[in-house]
C-alpha cells in the first residue's frame, strides 16, 4: 500500500454538501493500489452505548488520473456533525484505517482521532451553479469579425491572413440577423468577447465599460439581442475584463496627466513616474497584463477601484437583463475581489452564470464563493494531443480528463467550458494540419461528453488560421466558403447530445480503451436506457463488426461495421 499517495483533507472540495442532508465524501489513492476503500462514519455527539449511530458505505472509484485514483460517496445524515474514517485494502490484501491525518492497524474507536464533518457548516457552504447551465452548447463569437450591417467587399472580409487592425466593421445589429442560424445549430448560450468602447479590434483594452463601442451599436442593440436571444431559448454572456484597462480610461489618464498627484494613482500598481509604457526591451513603469503597456493593471485590492468593477459587473445584468460573465485573466485578480463580485452578481441574478478564464487547475477558484466555472484548457490540451499531435493514447487521455474530474466539485463537471480552440488560439484545423477528419473528431469530443462544448465561431464551416490574429478572420457567410459536410457533421452531433441525454447526464456504466486501435468505447446509462459512444484517435481506423447493421445515430444510416480514421459513433443499447 502506498501510505503517501493517499490524499484528504477535512475541507470543501473532499467533503462537502450537495444538498440538504446529503454529503460527497472523497479519498484519493495510488492509480490501481486499491481493492476497496469503505467509509464509516458515526454522529460525534451521540454516545454508541444511548444509540448507535454508526455506519459504513462502500466508495465508488469515479475517476482515474495517470497516478491516481478517485473515490467517492454519497451519505445521507442528519446531525450536527459527524466523525468518520476510512478503510482502505489494498490488491495485496493489507487493510488500514485512516482518520484526522493518522493511520492505524485497527478500526478507530476514539472519534478525536477520525476526521470531522460540521454538517451545517458545509450545507451553508455548498457549492451550486445555475441548473440551466449544466451541458449546454456555447458559441464564441468575436463581435468585429463575425457578422455586419455594413457594405465591406468580399476580398476585405475574407483576408487571409489577417492583421490585427483590419476592420471588418462587425457589429451587434449583425450578430442579431445570425440568431435564428444559431438556434438551427442547436446553440443554447452565446458569448461574445468584449463589447465597449476601445480603439482597438479586439477591445479587451477599454476605455468605457459604461458604453457599447460605437462601431458594435447601442445599449439598445444590445438588449434587443439579449431580448431576441432569449425569446429563442438562449442566454447570453459578456466578457468582462476587470483585471486592466486600456490607456484612455479616465482613471489612467489622469495618472499619465497628473502623475504622482493624481487622485487615481493607487488605482494601479505604479513602480516610478513618470508614466512610461514600455519598449521591446524595457517594462512599463507600471504592472500590466504580460508587460504589455496599453493594459495597466488594476488594484482591485483597492476598495474604491473594486466599487467601482462590481458596479460594472452589476450595470449590465440589471440593465439587459444578460444572463452572466466570462473573466478576462481571471486568475491573476485576487479572490475576494471575486467573493465580493459573485455576491453582488448572484444577488440581482441567483442563477447568473461566472465562469473564469484560465488556462490550468483552478480548485481555488471553484470552492463555491467565486467562480461556478472555467474555460477548460486542460480538456483543449488534451484533444490537441490525442487527435492533432497523437503523442497521447487513449487512455492517457481519459486519465487527462479524470484529473480535473477527480479533483473539482462533481456540479462543476456539467458546466466545464470544453475548447478545442478560442480567439486565443490558433484554430484546431490550422494546428490539425488542415486534417478535416481531426476537426470532426475533436467537435465528436467536445460534443458527445459531458460540459458546455463552445463551439469558436466559424468551427462549425471548417474555418482555419492561424495564431492571433489570423484565428480572427471574417466569418464564413458566402456559401463557396463553407464547408456543409461539417457543418451537418456538427448539426448531428447536437441533435444526438440533445436527443440522447444518457451521454452527457448518465451513468458511466462501462469505459474500455484500446490504445494499439486508438479507440475508446463509453456504455453511458440514464433511467434505464443506454447509448455506446465510440472515438477512434488513429488514422487506420477500426472494424466493430458487432455494430454492423445497427443505426448509428449521428449519420442516421446503418453502421456498416468499420469506423474510419479519426471517426466517432453512437448506438442505442435499448
Amino acid at each position: 500500500m502506498e501510505y503517501s499517495a493517499i490524499t484528504h483533507y477535512m475541507e470543501k472540495r473532499y467533503c462537502y454538501a450537495i444538498e440538504k442532508g446529503k454529503f460527497v465524501v472523497r479519498i484519493e489513492t495510488k492509480k490501481d493500489d486499491m481493492e476497496k476503500v469503505i467509509l464509516h462514519y458515526r454522529d460525534k455527539y451521540i454516545p454508541l452505548h444511548m444509540l448507535d449511530t454508526s455506519a459504513s458505505k462502500e466508495m465508488t472509484k469515479v475517476a482515474t488520473s495517470r497516478f491516481h485514483d478517485y473515490y467517492e460517496v454519497v451519505i445521507d445524515i442528519d446531525c450536527i456533525c459527524l466523525r468518520y474514517q476510512f478503510e482502505l485494502v489494498d490488491k495485496a490484501g493489507e487493510t488500514t484505517y485512516y482518520g484526522n491525518y493518522d493511520f492505524y492497524e485497527e478500526k478507530i474507536d476514539n472519534i478525536d482521532r477520525m476526521f470531522d464533518l460540521p454538517q451545517n457548516l458545509r450545507e451553508e457552504e455548498s457549492f451550486s451553479v445555475p441548473e440551466w447551465a449544466k451541458n449546454k452548447v456555447v458559441y464564441q463569437i468575436f463581435p468585429s469579425r463575425y457578422a455586419t450591417t455594413e457594405k465591406i467587399c468580399e476580398k476585405e472580409w475574407y483576408k487571409a491572413p489577417i492583421g490585427p487592425k483590419d476592420e471588418l466593421k462587425g457589429n451587434l445589429r449583425g450578430v442579431i440577423n445570425t440568431l435564428e442560424r444559431l438556434k438551427e445549430l442547436g446553440i443554447d448560450v452565446l458569448y461574445m468577447t468584449p463589447i465597449f468602447k476601445s480603439n482597438s479590434t479586439h477591445k479587451y483594452d477599454t476605455i468605457d465599460y459604461y458604453k457599447i463601442d460605437d462601431s458594435f451599436g447601442s445599449e439598445e442593440d444590445l438588449k434587443e439581442l439579449v431580448d431576441k436571444a432569449h425569446s429563442l431559448g438562449m442566454k447570453v454572456l459578456l466578457d468582462g475584463v476587470f483585471n486592466h484597462t486600456g490607456t484612455d480610461f479616465f482613471a489612467f489618464k489622469d495618472v499619465t496627466e497628473n502623475g504622482e498627484q493624481s487622485r487615481y494613482k493607487d488605482w494601479y500598481y505604479i513602480d516610478k513616474f513618470p508614466i512610461f509604457a514600455g519598449s521591446r526591451t524595457e517594462r512599463p513603469s507600471f504592472k500590466s497584463f504580460a508587460y504589455y503597456g496599453r493594459m495597466p493593471k488594476l488594484n482591485l485590492n483597492n476598495d474604491q477601484v473594486a466599487e467601482y468593477f462590481i458596479n460594472v459587473g452589476k450595470y449590465w445584468v440589471e440593465k439587459c437583463n444578460i444572463d452572466g460573465w466570462r473573466l478576462d485573466v481571471g486568475d491573476e485578480v485576487i479572490h475576494d475581489f471575486w467573493k465580493r463580485f459573485r455576491k453582488a452578481i448572484k444577488s440581482i441574478k441567483p442563477d447568473a452564470f461566472i465562469v473564469g478564464e484560465i488556462w490550468h487547475y483552478a480548485g481555488d477558484f471553484l470552492e463555491g464563493d467565486e467562480w461556478d466555472s472555467i474555460m477548460n484548457y486542460s480538456f483543449y490540451y488534451s484533444v490537441q494531443d490525442f487527435v492533432c499531435n497523437e503523442s497521447i493514447s487513449a487512455s492517457r487521455f481519459l486519465q487527462s480528463l479524470d484529473f480535473m474530474r477527480g479533483r473539482l466539485y462533481r456540479e462543476i463537471n456539467p458546466v466545464l467550458l470544453n475548447l478545442i480552440d478560442s480567439h486565443d488560439t490558433a484554430r484546431f484545423l490550422h494546428v490539425a494540419g488542415e486534417n478535416k477528419d481531426k476537426l470532426k473528431l475533436a467537435a465528436a469530443l467536445q460534443l458527445l461528453l459531458p460540459g458546455m462544448p463552445m463551439i469558436y465561431y466559424g468551427d462549425e464551416y471548417g474555418m482555419t488560421g492561424g495564431g492571433d490574429p489570423d484565428n480572427r478572420r471574417g466569418m464564413v457567410w458566402d456559401e463557396k466558403y463553407k464547408d456543409l459536410d461539417i457543418y451537418e457533421w456538427y448539426k448531428g452531433l447536437i441533435k444526438v447530445r440533445k436527443a440522447y441525454p444518457q451521454l452527457t447526464e448518465g451513468e458511466l456504466v462501462s469505459c474500455d480503451t484500446d490504445d494499439e486501435k486508438g479507440l475508446i468505447t463509453m456504455v453511458k446509462r440514464l433511467e434505464g436506457k443506454e447509448v455506446t459512444v465510440v472515438f477512434c484517435g488513429k488514422s487506420k481506423g477500426a472494424n466493430l463488426p458487432q455494430y454492423s447493421g445497427k443505426q448509428e445515430l449521428i449519420t442516421e444510416k446503418p453502421f456498416e461495421g468499420t469506423l474510419e480514421g479519426y471517426g466517432a459513433a453512437v448506438f442505442s443499447v435499448n
